[in-house]
């Protein structure tokens, strides 16, 4: 019987010895799959942490602000317009920057991110009549007297920073810089579409397709 006792005591202290005391806090990982005293700096490195304090720098953060006029990597354009849709006076551009190519692949490309991004709210034909009219968002349409006026300038502005006067956020880190014209285009393609007249069909194998005389 007293070797069962001791057998008993045996089991217990191994398992405490092997588990640790259940519940205690540790300051740091009971086991250590990298130990320091194996791979030296490893833990104690000196580097500083996200949103972490520094006694380095003057407003104490580990965290440093972006320096101004920072462009993140492979998003620089030296054409300004190109890049902001205003001109170096600040208004916003007419048209194109001569930069584009304005082609039939630049609308197709444009379709296809109005698409994927625009069309649940502004519709297929941009009469704001998207699946989300459903749900109780009213979206306006592009073919009032007011936005076919805007500037192709103005409507790129629109995409980068989003509408202050609506609901639309900003589509900038969605669409790149060459997208975004390519879906002004295709606004410009869709408010046109809607003010067309058979006298503007000049091609005869146009007319013909559309059975015009």
């Amino acid at each position: 019987m007293r070797y069962a006792y001791l057998i008993t005591a045996f089991v217990g202290v191994l398992i405490v010895s092997v588990f640790g005391f259940r519940g205690s806090t540790f300051t740091a990982p009971p086991i250590e799959v990298f130990p320091e005293w194996a791979f030296p700096g490893m833990r104690d490195q000196p580097k500083l942490r996200p949103q972490s304090e520094s006694a380095f720098f003057a407003d104490g953060r580990a965290d440093r602000p972006i320096p101004a006029n920072t462009v993140a990597r492979g998003d620089f354009h030296a054409d300004e317009a190109l890049a902001s849709g205003r001109d170096a006076a600040g208004n916003f551009v007419q048209g194109f920057p001569a930069s584009l190519t304005i082609d039939d692949a630049f609308f197709a490309r444009g379709q296809e991110r109005y698409a994927i991004y625009c069309l649940p709210c502004h519709g297929a034909i941009g009469d704001g009549q998207g699946v989300t009219r459903a749900y109780g968002m009213n979206v306006p349409t592009y073919h009032d007297e007011r936005r076919r006026g805007l500037a192709e300038g103005e409507l790129y502005d629109i995409i980068v920073n989003g509408s202050q006067a609506g609901l639309m956020l900003p589509y900038a880190d969605k669409l790149t810089v060459e997208d975004r014209w390519a879906v002004v285009a295709y606004v410009k393609v869709l408010q046109r579409a809607q003010l067309g007249t058979p006298a503007d069909v000049t091609d005869a194998d146009a007319r013909r397709e559309l059975g015009l005389p």
